[in-house]
């Protein structure tokens, strides 16, 4: 697989203590049956302040993230974990993510315009949330490449 577009994503559940990166993988792979997590990558508060960016499926395998107009077989899929339908995703969290997703944009030639909400492609999805702006983000990713 090459990718042409990352697609942003949020797990719509509180971040850490409830549900975490591995939680993700373990309902991916036990519920959903798939082989591995749905996402290439995502980030996740861990401890009380500190955020981490953890790795999902190898970028060269197809994601289980968007199937909507085929998406799965050419994006990569990065989630936030968090539900930003109730509270704006913290700066912190936001840089450091964009930090990794301009790594992906460089790395895949994907230009900062092909960074998308998985809204975006489903119009009955808030993903990545009501209250996450994808121009912050896509501000954030520019100015990091």
């Amino acid at each position: 697989m090459i990718p042409t577009a990352i697609i942003i994503h949020c797990s719509a559940t509180k971040d850490s203590g409830t549900v975490s990166w591995p939680a993700i993988r373990r309902y991916h792979t036990e519920v959903c049956g798939w082989q591995d997590i749905g996402y290439h990558a995502g980030i996740e508060l861990v401890g009380e302040k500190d955020y981490e960016v953890f790795l999902g499926r190898p970028w060269d395998k197809q994601g289980a993230h968007c199937r909507a107009q085929g998406m799965n077989g050419h994006s990569l899929g990065f989630c936030f974990v968090g539900d930003y339908d109730k509270a704006e995703p913290p700066v912190r969290m936001l840089e450091l993510g964009a930090k990794h997703i301009a790594a992906m944009c460089r790395i895949f030639k994907i230009p900062v315009k092909d960074v998308y909400g998985h809204r975006d492609f489903e119009k009955n999805k808030t993903c990545p949330g009501k209250m996450f702006s994808l121009d912050v983000l896509r501000y954030f990713v520019h100015r990091f490449l």
